[in-house]
């Protein structure tokens, strides 16, 4: 299962001598030095801490642990020694974070979140702020994503070749990339950490619940291979690693059309004036699957005490293939001219939403779509650090490039000969799937034609992403002189330059019916019948969507449509970051350490893209249009750690914090004209001169330690965001450039060159706070008899007062303000486990309140719904064998994930209007991992 690792700020109580295989030094099992987090192991602060924890250990004793216990105490030594304030996640044992990616991992610390795609955790939420204001990091480097933004998909990440993860909720000066509401750090192990070879296999089958379907199956598995060696008397060090896995998509959904509006006299028959009804309602079974390799590598060289090299290398690709087929049905105004809706037998609640009913004079259609991504990653960094006497200088070059290329495809087939108008019973009033029975049999593929329905015979869409990130970075660690250093030991200065370019693209148009007509789908094409009894439909053919388009239709994509130009752009970001942090070890009547400094970060941001432009004469309407700004932030910090006693602490931080926008809020794409009866321009689109996301913090965390064995904390958070990035419409804005060469015709008044821009725009903030509840208990402190028994949980409440529309997609969420997207105002984690003599069990609960989430939508918008707030219950039990049995080294474990199946629901403003119940299944592993 996973290990949650609480994490804060202190100094260890208690040193730890890892069983099997310890490393060398004050290091976790991810081989990062866990009194400074990321940061370089030759600074002076590192080296005092080391030094401090060794005499206690000699003052203490050792205390020797293994397994799920070693990385609890790991996490919290993280948590302890942090001069900010941390979560932090640990392995087990080098490839032993068991989830599919790294995202489950996240979603158990406190006051951390995700949002589940496609049945995986895939963004993460930090502190109630959605993920575009976070950070990720890779062994301390900002890394890329195949998104459209700059927020990463961990799910590209597997969890077996991250060793620990640690979730920075303060900044400190030195922390280069930080986010606004946190930055998350993914490490590595350092090979030399260890004290001699150690290699890892493992393998797990893997089965989903809701069974095969189509041309899909229900199993999967997965395989990993760590090696991590040393050599040359210990100064080369090897680290590799190998994960691949592939997992069934299985998903059962119902969706209603947005948005649901409130009809007007005789505008749905049948439905009385005034009522709440959606215009169209659909029921899917998705299948297929998603395969990804990953690789890491590191080489660690250390030729003498002064100089350490370490290049860390990472790769990841990952194939997703899907096939969903889908009955849809419309339920507006418009039915392909057949008939007009007749609805009979209405229910209508309290709240004037319809609930039920039957729907008559409807044509529905079969819908074949088709989905294949592919995504790479690939990472290196180079990082080289010296000391030259008493100063320590950390050279780091690092490039990471990600690539997205994506298919979609969708056609549709209905009854013929047409029109064969149908009944359709409604119920929308239940706890699970809505129900949309109807009265005449889709089962037959003989029956069903591609045809020119009333959404078009098909669309496809085939976007596409590069985004590239080059940085270099030089920092020195310089120790004080003794007259200062009763109050700071060392000050760090440096500076970094990160160049980032994203490029996206995204083809599309219709697929028509070829030359042949109307024309019914060969049975070579046919997988067979998938049942949607659970929505009420019954059985409807499945098809191979790809060779259904290459045989009977024709599909041309294209960018220079004038409803697409906006779809493409390009984005370049300069971020240059400079810095400089004093390190704080001193008394004020109580110890105290921590940190204080400054980050002076420029910012040079252009975007460039193709702009329809009505004004111009047909034939030359799509010109290119560039636009950016440059900005200065200051943003100073202040850490405190005050030791309140030998195993309390009690933290203070301060700090001005920055998000960078989203990119494609950035871009430069617009559609843009000019009034010929009044010479106004005017556009909508985005905006490359925004500023980011500013707001000044204030952090309290109180943590009381137990020997290191396990903790409790309570954490204020209260962040002031002094700005907001939200869609506006704002007139008086310049357009001189796109208006220069725009002559008037005989009868048109002259050009201004100020007009209307709807785009995203920085506008008024507002405050964010949160209080944060953790513990990690060994419930032996209690009593021997419950030697092996422990829980670790924690609780979030969270609360802000920022206030947003969300133009975007207005009805959905309502037409007026809306709460922060990502913000639930409740979180909850909880795991309780069991290990002793070799056998352990866990079972773990994340729990969180309804949100409002970030969609894709079928334009490839970013839309904003309301989702039902979850529970997910994940569970564990496995054996290792001890030293001395014929099968030591060997691990056995049986794992479900999403024990209850708990559904993914989103609604309209209110509950009793529903958008989509998704059900993606119970997930079932079996495996063994042999460390040798």
């Amino acid at each position: 299962m996973l290990v949650l690792a609480l994490a804060s700020v202190g100094f260890c109580a208690t040193s730890v001598t890892w069983a099997a295989t310890p490393p060398a030094g004050n290091a976790d099992q991810s081989g990062q030095d866990t009194t400074q987090g990321s940061t370089a192991s030759n600074t002076q602060e590192v080296r005092d801490a080391k030094a401090k924890k060794k005499q206690q250990a000699t003052e203490l004793g050792v205390v020797t642990v293994s397994g799920f216990a070693q990385s609890i105490q790991s996490a919290i030594a993280t948590k302890q020694s942090s001069n900010e304030i941390v979560e932090a996640i640990s392995s087990e044992d080098i490839g032993k974070l068991p989830d599919v990616s790294i995202a489950e991992s996240i979603a158990r610390l406190p006051g951390v979140s995700a949002q589940r795609v496609a049945g995986r955790a895939q963004v993460i939420s930090v502190r109630g702020l959605s993920p575009d204001f976070a950070t990720t990091l890779l062994n301390g480097r900002e890394m890329v994503s195949t998104g459209d933004n700059r927020s990463v998909e961990f799910d590209q990440y597997p969890s077996e070749l991250v060793s620990g993860v640690t979730v920075y909720k303060t900044p400190r000066a030195s922390l280069i990339g930080q986010g606004l509401s946190g930055t998350l750090d993914m490490h590595t192990v350092r090979p030399l950490d260890y004290q001699q070879p150690v290699a890892v296999v493992g393998v797990r089958g893997q089965h989903n619940s809701l069974g095969r379907a189509a041309d899909s199956s229900a199993f999967g598995n997965r395989f990993n291979a760590s090696y991590i060696g040393q050599f040359m008397d210990h100064t080369l060090g090897i680290a590799v690693g190998y994960a691949h896995s592939q997992t069934p998509t299985q998903e059962n959904q119902v969706g209603l059309y947005e948005p649901w509006q409130q009809v007007g006299d005789n505008w749905r028959p049948g439905v009385p004036a005034g009522t709440w009804f959606s215009d169209g309602i659909k029921a899917l079974r998705r299948t297929g699957y998603t395969k990804r390799d990953g690789v890491m590598a590191t080489v660690e060289w250390r030729p003498s005490e002064s100089w350490t090299s370490t290049l860390d290398l990472f790769h990841t690709k990952a194939t997703q293939k899907d096939t969903a087929n889908q009955f849809e049905v419309n339920l507006g105004d418009y039915n392909g001219g057949y008939g007009r809706l007749a609805v009979t037998n209405p229910t209508i609640n309290s709240n004037g939403t319809f609930t039920s009913g039957t729907a008559n004079n409807i044509y529905p259609l079969v819908r074949g779509m088709y989905n294949s991504r592919h995504d790479t990653i690939n990472a290196a960094g180079w990082k080289n650090e010296f000391n030259a006497g008493q100063v320590s200088i950390v050279a780091d070059l690092s490039y990471s490039k990600a690539k997205r290329r994506e298919l979609n495809l969708e056609n549709n087939t209905q009854l013929v000969p047409a029109p064969q108008l149908d009944s359709l019973n409604l119920n929308y009033s239940g706890s699970n799937f809505s129900q949309l029975a109807p009265g005449l049999d889709y089962s037959d593929a003989s029956k069903l034609f591609l045809t020119n329905t009333i959404y078009g015979s098909g669309y496809g869409k085939a976007p596409r992403v590069s985004d590239q990130l080059k940085s270099a970075k030089l920092g020195a660690t310089i120790p004080m002189p003794d007259s200062v250093n009763q109050l700071i030991t060392d000050v760090e200065v440096g500076i970094n330059y990160a160049d980032r370019e994203k490029i996206k693209h995204q083809p599309e148009g219709n697929i028509n019916v070829g030359a042949q007509g109307d024309t019914a789908i060969a049975p070579d094409l046919q997988y067979g019948l998938v049942d949607l009894g659970f929505a009420g439909v019954g059985k409807i053919p499945s098809w191979y969507v790809p060779g259904a388009v290459a045989r009977y239709m024709t599909f041309a994509p294209n960018e220079d449509a004038s409803y697409l130009v906006s779809k493409a752009w390009d984005l370049s970001e300069k971020i240059t970051t400079a810095y400089a942090m004093a390190n704080i070890d001193t008394v004020w009547g109580i110890p105290v350490r921590g940190n204080v400094g400054v980050q002076v970060q420029r910012a040079d941001q252009s975007s460039s893209a193709n702009v329809f432009n009505d004004s111009k004469p047909v034939g030359s309407q799509i010109e290119r249009f560039t636009d950016g700004k440059t900005y200065t932030d200051v943003l100073p910090s202040l850490n405190l750690a005050f030791s309140l006693t030998e195993t309390q602490m009690l933290r203070v931080a301060l700090a001005k914090q920055v998000a960078r926008p989203r990119m494609d809020d950035m871009r430069a794409s617009l559609e843009f004209g000019v009034d010929k009866t009044t010479g106004k321009p005017g556009a909508s689109g985005g905006n490359p001169r925004l500023d980011p996301w500013r707001a000044n913090a204030f952090d309290l965390s109180w943590e009381k330690y137990f020997g290191g064995n396990g903790y409790v904390a309570a954490a204020f958070f209260y962040k002031d965001l002094t700005s907001y990035i939200y869609t506006q419409t704002r007139d008086g804005y310049d357009f001189s450039s796109l208006v220069a060469n725009y002559v008037p015709g005989p009868n048109e008044p002259p050009t201004l060159t100020k007009g209307t821009f709807s785009a995203p725009f920085n506008g008024k903030g507002g405050s964010l706070k949160g209080l944060e509840l953790s513990a990690s208990i060994p419930l032996s402190m209690f009593t021997p008899a419950l030697d092996g028994f422990g829980v670790l949980g924690s609780a979030s409440f969270n609360d802000s007062s920022v206030k947003i529309r969300s133009p975007e997609n207005a009805t959905s969420v309502g037409d007026g303000p809306i709460s922060l997207p990502g913000l639930s105002k409740r979180v909850f984690n909880l795991t309780a486990y069991y290990e002793k003599n070799g056998f352990d069990a866990r079972i773990s609960e994340r729990k969180r309140s309804d949100f409002i989430g970030e969609i894709g939508n079928f334009n490839g918008a970013r839309t904003l719904r309301y989702v039902v707030g979850e529970k997910i219950f994940d569970a564990q039990i496995g054996y290792t064998f001890a030293e001395g049995s014929k099968l030591h080294g060997l691990s056995v474990q049986l794992q479900a994930s999403n024990l209850t199946n708990a559904p993914y629901r989103t609604y309209a403003g209110t509950k009793d209007r529903p958008l989509e119940y998704i059900e993606w299944g119970r997930t079932y592993l079996l495996g063994a991992t042999y460390k040798f």
